[in-house]
């Protein structure tokens, strides 16, 4: 059976169509996630986006049709299967409920719901089970820089086990917005033409041609970001292993989209590199560009636009015999967001998690 007919099935009221809402279409995020559910061909939905006040009556595009954007009322929000959030955390938190108590199950890509117990934490290609289990009626899309990591991790996990991780993230401006990206280049643009480049307003520092050591914010007292914190819990809520040890330093770099990864990983039985290296080459989601002698491994440029999670650079630690080297890029805007959220979509409807059989799926799982 497809995923159409699937989807049929366990659709909207005697099999009509899945209706799905995009909220915060209008932004970075929301713009990909209607570009990713076009591209995907998500089965027989009508797409509905929203976005805030300022952005009703501007029109977004959904495989070339241009589609009113709509605002968020109690009045407006019923009769949807699925809701894909992109719209921060405060909206997440207002609004998100009130989608799920309307009858829908809600993916959203904010750090709004990623701790909650009652809330799993999925990625397509790694824990798609804990999908079975959403009492609240909301499922949460991980950070970008854990998603990517964790696709990599996973075989190695499964085949060996995870002690511990040491990571260092070169993390695009794109992942904190599109004003973020405008002011790398706006700041570029005036270097290059030898002008003195505009005060930063969204990083702490000048982003063009530097490298900012903290990317997130730091709460009070913590000598960790919240982007770091974020990975370390987020890494073994994940992988659903509470024992792995997680260190994080989360670095900004003025690239526009994908996120690079460095990863020295401490496996709890041995792993070579070559072992390594075809178990990564099998894995669901993941590619592997791995020549030394010719330059090949990953980057950022050459991942944008694509949805899979590219591993280089797979080396053997020689301080340790049971730890390796990764390299890890993936457009963060894509797998790291969109993909991902239109995926766990797919796999809702494919379980009959939606529509229908939405509320006796759940209590079962």
């Amino acid at each position: 059976m497809s995923a159409s007919e699937r989807a049929s099935e366990s659709g909207g009221a005697d099999g009509a169509a899945l209706r799905l809402a995009v909220v915060g279409a209008t932004g970075t995020v929301g713009r990909t996630m209607l570009a990713v559910l076009g591209e995907r061909s998500f089965p027989d939905a009508e797409v509905v986006p929203f976005a805030s006040e300022r952005s009703v009556g501007k029109t977004v595009s959904y495989n070339g049709d241009p589609l009113a954007v709509r605002g968020l009322a109690p009045d407006a929000i019923a009769g949807f299967d699925v809701a894909i959030f992109s719209a921060g955390r405060a909206v997440s938190r207002e609004w998100a409920p009130r989608f799920a108590e309307a009858g829908c199950v809600v993916i959203d890509n904010s750090s709004a719901w990623r701790t909650d117990e009652d809330v799993p934490l999925v990625v397509a290609e790694v824990n798609p089970h804990a999908l079975d289990h959403h009492p609240r009626g909301i499922v949460a899309n991980p950070n970008c820089s854990t998603m990517q990591m964790v696709v990599a991790l996973k075989p190695i996990q499964d085949a060996v086990g995870i002690e511990r991780l040491v990571i260092g993230t070169y993390q695009s401006t794109s992942g904190t917005g599109g004003k973020a990206t405008e002011e790398l280049k706006g700041q570029a643009h005036a270097i290059l033409h030898e002008m003195e480049p505009p005060e930063p307003e969204v990083y702490p520092h000048q982003v063009a041609f530097n490298v900012i050591g903290g990317a997130g914010n730091f709460a009070a007292g913590d000598d960790y970001t919240d982007e770091e914190r974020k990975m370390m819990f987020e890494t073994r809520k994940i992988l659903e292993d509470e024992s792995i040890g997680v260190s994080v330093t989360c670095v900004r770099v003025p690239v526009m989209v994908g996120h690079s990864e460095a990863v020295n990983l401490q496996t709890r039985e041995p792993l070579s590199a070559a072992e390594c290296r075809s178990l990564l080459a099998q894995a669901p989601g993941v590619t592997v560009l791995d020549d030394p002698a010719s330059h090949t491994y990953p980057t950022p440029w050459e991942a944008t636009g694509k949805d899979d999670v590219f591993v280089g650079r797979i080396r053997q630690d020689p301080s340790h015999p049971r730890a390796l080297n990764l390299w890890i890029v993936s457009d963060n805007l894509r797998k790291g967001a969109a993909t991902n959220a239109v995926q766990l979509a797919e796999l809702l409807v494919e379980r009959g998690l939606v529509g229908r059989q939405a509320g006796a799926a759940a209590a079962r799982g």
